[in-house]
């Protein structure tokens, strides 16, 4: 065992969510403790797309917090060689219709985004091609979203806890979580790991997937699922594929409740080279099985959007659980019947982009500060505890 350690905050989870909590507490001047039962960005973060994305989120606390988490994300890419490290790319993103109807229904969204404070620019059928050549032909039109970015997630997240650790924080893998401590009237103490406990009187769930298992060690439900989803990865290739680009059915997928497949294309070229090619969503708990139908369906609506990828090789694929809550929404804040415990987790596959808006909200609340958005909408204890059946 390991001697104890001590500090002000207990970060749990060193994906990007849990690195950027950890690095915007310890800017904050909180002495900062992350740890992770595996190695940082060994979950969801690295398995995730890297994306930055407003193009997606309807009007709502969801979309203020990803405008915000932009700003923060540039913020960090304009610091000394943070925008290479983490392989940042305004690049922006397209998002495309194949028919009239769904062109109205982009149109109609992207109505309500601008208000917000998105940038949704209108692409007719004979300018798609000025912004992406590649595309299929015949599409009926589409919305283009400068402020859509994309960073290389475990790049990005490995930086991040650089950052971090060179400001004060101390890093902790391979440590896992096995107790939440607390005091005689119920506060959070600390945390007690495979290596020793780690006293402090805030802790702070990213964990992720697995962010409701850690909730449970501190005595409160947070109805944290999987949400599989995969993505193929091709050869290198020149650039060409510009944006980010995806069909309009994504957006519905995203939202949906379904616990079935759904495929949506959605394709991104990257600074490396290979082309990305997602996405799919499936509630199949933790089943880590690779699944034919799942790519073909992938490689197929790929290939629908840019003809070009169906003389590409794909190279491999990967896949990962989203950590999803019911109503699409992380939980991020104190939670009010542990105190001390704060979450910042359930952000489904928006977590990457989310992540510095996420933990900058954090740091100020661990900060006794006011924080920039309204938090109300992503308290951790929105949900109702669930019905246990008494024995009979």
């Amino acid at each position: 065992m390991t001697k104890s350690l001590t500090c002000d905050v207990v970060v749990v989870g060193a994906g990007m969510v849990g690195a950027a909590s950890a690095l915007y507490a310890v800017r904050a001047g909180l002495s900062v403790v992350l740890v992770d039962r595996g190695p940082v960005a060994g979950g969801t973060t690295g398995a995730g797309e890297g994306n930055l994305l407003v193009s997606d989120k309807e009007p709502g606390p969801e979309l203020e917090l990803a405008l915000l988490s932009g700003r923060l994300w540039a913020d960090l890419a304009a610091e000394a060689g943070v925008a290479g490290a983490v392989e940042y790319e305004a690049k922006g993103g397209v998002v495309v219709a194949s028919a009239p109807e769904g062109l109205a229904a982009l149109e109609r969204f992207a109505v309500g985004q601008r208000p917000a404070g998105v940038e949704a620019v209108s692409v007719a059928a004979g300018e798609l091609h000025d912004l992406e050549p590649c595309l299929a032909k015949g599409l009926a039109g589409g919305v283009l979203y400068p402020q859509d970015a994309q960073v290389m997630p475990t790049l990005a997240a490995a930086h991040l806890v650089r950052l971090a650790r060179a400001a004060g924080a101390e890093l902790r893998t391979g440590w896992t979580v096995t107790e939440v401590l607390r005091t005689a009237a119920g506060a959070v103490r600390g945390v007690r790991t495979s290596h020793g406990d780690v006293h402090a009187p805030a802790v702070v769930n990213a964990a992720g997937t697995w962010g409701g298992e850690l909730a449970a060690l501190a005595g409160v439900s947070l109805p944290v699922l999987p949400r599989r989803g995969f993505v193929l990865v091709t050869e290198p290739l020149p650039r060409r594929v510009r944006h980010k680009v995806y069909a309009a059915d994504y957006v519905a997928d995203v939202a949906s409740d379904s616990a079935a497949l759904q495929t949506s294309p959605v394709v991104e070229g990257t600074a490396a080279g290979p082309v990305l090619i997602g996405a799919s969503r499936e509630r199949v708990g933790f089943d880590r099985s690779f699944s034919l139908p799942v790519a073909r369906a992938l490689a197929a609506g790929a290939t629908r959007l840019f003809p070009f990828l169906s003389e590409v090789r794909a190279m491999r694929s990967y896949l990962g659980f989203r950590p999803y809550l019911p109503d699409h929404l992380p939980a991020i804040g104190p939670d009010a019947r542990v105190p001390g415990l704060f979450h910042a987790c359930g952000h489904e596959g928006a977590g990457i982009g989310l992540a510095t808006g996420t933990g900058h909200l954090i740091a100020q609340v661990l900060a006794e500060k006011a924080p920039d958005l309204d938090l109300a909408p992503f308290r951790p204890d929105r949900f109702p505890d669930p019905v246990t059946e008494e024995a009979p």
